[in-house]
């Protein structure tokens, strides 16, 4: 799909990217893991090469196939599914930083599987993203992932294959001369944007559209976060909010996919912080099984808005990654339910402890499940003493 050139400079970003969203340096024989679908096999090829490299020890694994993935849910009992594999926390508690390369061979092909075994076997892996998020805090470990072209994936958004490979490389970079450029560019205009966003504090947001009228809290000790690596292309400006303080009506605009299943139109009505109800034009069990699967997966981990004038993306790309980065006419926002950023808290993220979250109302979850909104609209910042301030219009910030 991309020729040599445009592989190399794919590989560089991610390496940069990956690089970024460290606090330490990356040094010699550090291991990296790459995650990657077959369809994306050239891209991890590329990205394990580069690694060597830079004097790095790449450690290749290829995801499940969809095959495997309806075997091991159809064939596999509650044991099989729950069983961390041997060896898997040994490795995960040496790995320095992950790149995983999502090119899906199918996206629908687990919407007949019970959503109960689904959620069983992700609640399973809960150890081993816990042993990344704490090497991530301690500085040892980062990550990034990135998206491949596949036929699925363009026959979901409407568009060919050769259009939806089009849409990456412009949202990358990847057709400019020096992509890494580019990105160090962006990320200095939106350090510029957190800092102003920081200076509102611990305000209340009012968010309204034509299908949203949602008010939440900023919350103590946050801090907005722009670009950071994880994600690329990643256009987006996030916190994590006070999962207890949010109330009103919140709609995606945008269908979502998860777990194999596509779902459009979710529309949520929160009470106290709570989403007390959910409507969705289908898959309702799904939905509802997804938001109770734990005591935080009905709560906000994160609220995001995107400006127009930074992101490229403007067609439907059946990927959250690129569909929660969505610029278009209207710029976007969107919300995730479920586990919030730890690096939203202001603070030392290694005092970020269970006690310091649920104090500051940090939602802790095995659920982080972003639903986007491309309406028009407009953020309102009001700080406690009334003052109203409008940070966000017309699909760009205000500053």
């Amino acid at each position: 799909m991309y020729d040599t050139l445009t592989l190399e400079r794919y590989a560089e970003v991610l390496f940069w990217a990956l690089s970024r969203a460290r606090t330490a340096p990356y040094k010699k024989s550090d291991i990296i893991l790459v995650n990657f679908d077959i369809e994306g096999l050239a891209l991890a090829e590329e990205v394990c090469s580069l690694i060597h490299d830079r004097g790095m020890i790449p450690v290749p694994r290829m995801n499940e196939t969809p095959r495997m993935q309806v075997d091991k849910y159809t064939k596999a009992n509650n044991k099989r599914l729950t069983t961390l594999i041997p060896g898997q926390r040994d490795m995960y508690n040496h790995l320095n930083g992950s790149i995983s390369i999502y090119a899906p061979a199918s996206l629908g092909h687990l919407a007949s599987i019970d959503p109960e075994l689904i959620a069983m076997h992700s609640k399973a892996q809960q150890p081993l993203r816990t042993i990344m998020q704490t090497r991530e805090d301690m500085g040892t470990f980062s990550w990034t992932l990135c998206m491949y072209p596949t036929q699925a994936l363009a026959a979901q958004a409407g568009i060919t294959i050769e259009e939806y490979a089009q849409q990456i490389k412009q949202a990358c970079y990847l057709t400019k001369p020096d992509p890494t450029y580019e990105w160090r560019q962006f990320a200095k205009q939106v350090d510029e944007l957190t800092e102003w966003l920081n200076s509102f504090g611990d305000c209340s947001l009012h968010i309204e559209s034509e299908s949203v009228d949602l008010s939440l809290r900023i919350g103590q000790r946050r801090t907005w976060v722009g670009f950071t690596g994880r994600n690329i292309p990643s256009f987006e400006l996030y916190v994590s909010p006070d999962m207890r303080h949010t109330n009103g009506v919140y709609k995606s605009t945008l269908p979502t996919f998860r777990s194999g299943n596509i779902i459009g139109d979710i529309q949520l009505i929160f009470k106290d912080g709570r989403a007390t109800k959910v409507t969705t034009e289908h898959n309702q069990m799904f939905v509802e099984q997804q938001l109770n699967q734990d005591t935080g997966a009905a709560f906000l981990g994160e609220f995001a808005l995107v400006d127009k004038r930074f992101s490229p993306i403007s067609a439907f790309m059946a990927n959250t990654l690129y569909d929660e980065n969505h610029g278009g006419k209207n710029g976007s926002m969107h919300i995730a339910l479920g586990n919030s950023y730890s690096n939203t808290f202001s603070g030392d993220a290694t005092e970020l402890t269970e006690s310091t979250r649920k104090t500051l109302g940090f939602n802790s979850s095995a659920l982080h499940w972003d639903l986007v909104n491309t309406e028009e609209k407009r953020v309102v910042a009001i700080r406690p003493n009334g003052t109203r301030t409008t940070i966000y219009e017309k699909g760009q910030f205000a500053l």
